[in-house]
């Protein structure tokens, strides 16, 4: 479907249509006329950018207090629950002159059937000047629906709301909830660290919803297949959560700076100097990006690194404000939360290459002992990754060019032998013909064995877990490739042409 951005009169719905009516985050209604002004109109921008986006045919009428939105179908219910500043959201069961009258006749021809034989209530609120009173509604359509049905104003089956605005009246029972928070962009412009975890995708949510536009810097520690499963996180959070802006993720390759740390820096304080480099390389690309504060998801105690005393030592490296949105949020809260993003699943799958120190790491740094330690790492290869950082719109990405042809593979390579890394009862649910089954982990541990001669094709069911193993695989001198798409598309391959035997190059 084509977007449709222009706004509806009211009136009488068009036939085939369906309307909603849309109320925003309660904190809007506090600020000043002309912030509130502004805001509502950078909200509409935003739900305009979210239906295109969506290819969802909708229109909106903006008021005061309300918007409203008529569409084709339901489609434009993703986009609102995820744009901040909507409150919630109620497809209208139908609407009629504000009349008390048409009112009672018209809520009693919708909402008879549905409470008959239940326990239900009316809910009535009314704006504007009328010759009846939000109680006269809730007595004459109560009565009117009270045959075959009881009246329950605590525990209703089914709650029948009215809501009166000027000339019309609007008919619902039930609410979705929205984001809530603020418009996206009316509090400026931050970039957050992204390691693709848990943590730093919800942290850069929480920034989101308080209306601040980000960009995104990812310090890559263990190459392409890693860098593949970040973008994939972070497209996540740009794709479906930043309706209105268009972030962008910078990407440095910090493989040479860690080498550098391990080679100068005392053991003990490689996770704290890690860390200040990171943050000085973001406030680096902040700086050139007009950027006002950073964006961390780190959460104090988590880890070593995120002691009290080891923030203090870390937070000077910055040159601009540094925000925690997970300060105090414990790891099951983010892991709900992370649910509820949809980052969750995604995230569980990246690998943890921030660890540089096994054993007894440093928890109480100071500043002046951190700075030194740093110091004797030098910037030069910061400084490198800096000049070499790369960048890329998220929103206009695709996933065929989120890394190079050398570590995915579309088709099946002639000869290849398919290793397949999925549980066994999807393996024998269905697999590529000849493929034999192994545990990634066993895999990544003892693929030294295989046959260094043969070629590998690597299948997950995602095609993302195999990804980092075929990366580790080419550097260890084998033809390894992990194919895209994982098993559902490595299962569309098998369109047999006329010879009835699968064409392994097709795609």
């Amino acid at each position: 479907m084509t977007a449709r951005h222009e706004s509806w009169n009211g009136g009488e719905p068009r036939a085939g249509t369906v309307r909603a009516l849309v109320r925003f985050s309660g904190e809007l209604s506090i600020k000043a006329r002309r912030t509130r002004s502004r805001f509502q109109k950078q909200l509409a921008r935003n739900l305009r950018d979210g239906f295109a986006a969506e290819g969802v045919e909708a229109r909106l009428r903006l008021e005061w207090s309300r918007f409203y939105i008529e569409g084709a179908d339901r489609g434009f219910l993703g986009p609102l629950r995820r744009t901040f500043g909507v409150s919630s959201c109620s497809v209208l069961a139908g609407e009629c002159e504000a009349e008390l009258d048409a009112i009672v006749t018209v809520g009693e021809s919708l909402f008879a059937d549905a409470v008959r034989g239940r326990r239900y209530a009316v809910r009535a609120r009314r704006s504007g000047s009328h010759g009846f009173s939000s109680s006269d509604i809730h007595q004459r359509l109560g009565a009117a629906l009270n045959p075959g049905a009881t009246v329950d104003l605590d525990d209703p089956d089914v709650t029948v709301f009215v809501e009166v605005r000027d000339g019309r009246a609007f008919f619902y029972d039930d609410s979705v909830r929205g984001a809530s928070g603020l418009p996206l962009g009316v509090q400026g412009h931050a970039l957050a660290l992204i390691s693709g975890g848990f943590d730093s995708p919800v942290a850069a949510w929480m920034a989101l919803r308080r209306g601040i536009r980000l960009d995104y810097v990812f310090c890559n520690l263990g190459g392409r297949a890693y860098e593949r499963m970040v973008v994939e996180v972070t497209k996540i959070l740009a794709d479906r959560w930043s309706y209105g802006t268009r972030p962008r993720l910078h990407v440095l390759e910090f493989g040479p700076v860690v080498e550098a740390m391990r080679a100068r820096a005392k053991p003990a304080y490689l996770q704290v100097v890690l860390k200040r480099m990171m943050y000085r390389a973001a406030a680096e690309i902040a700086g050139r990006t007009g950027a006002d504060a950073l964006v961390t998801g780190e959460s104090v105690g988590q880890v070593s690194s995120q002691t009290l005393r080891n923030l203090r030592a870390i937070e000077n490296a910055s040159s601009l404000p540094v925000l925690r949105p997970l300060l105090g949020f414990h790891k099951e809260e983010i892991l709900e939360r992370a649910r509820e993003i949809g980052t969750h699943d995604l995230s569980a799958r990246v690998r943890e290459y921030c660890d540089l120190v096994p054993h007894r790491p440093v928890t109480a740094s100071t500043p002046a002992a951190a700075e030194a330690q740093e110091a004797a790492v030098g910037f030069e290869e910061l400084n490198g990754a800096i000049s070499g950082a790369t960048t890329c719109d998220l929103r206009e990405l695709r996933p065929e060019s989120m890394v190079g042809a050398s570590l995915y593979v579309t088709a099946v390579p002639e000869s290849a032998e398919i290793i397949d890394t999925r549980p066994a009862q999807a393996f024998e649910s269905w697999h590529w013909p000849g493929a034999v089954r192994r545990d990634l982990m066993e895999l990544e541990r003892d693929f030294a064995d295989l046959d260094r001669t043969a070629t590998y094709v690597l299948c997950c069911a995602e095609g993302v877990r195999t990804a980092y193993l075929a990366e580790a695989m080419q550097r260890a001198g084998y033809e390894a490739y992990s194919f895209l798409g994982g098993a559902p598309r490595m299962r569309r391959l098998l369109r047999p042409p006329a010879s009835g035997s699968p064409d392994r190059n097709a795609f």
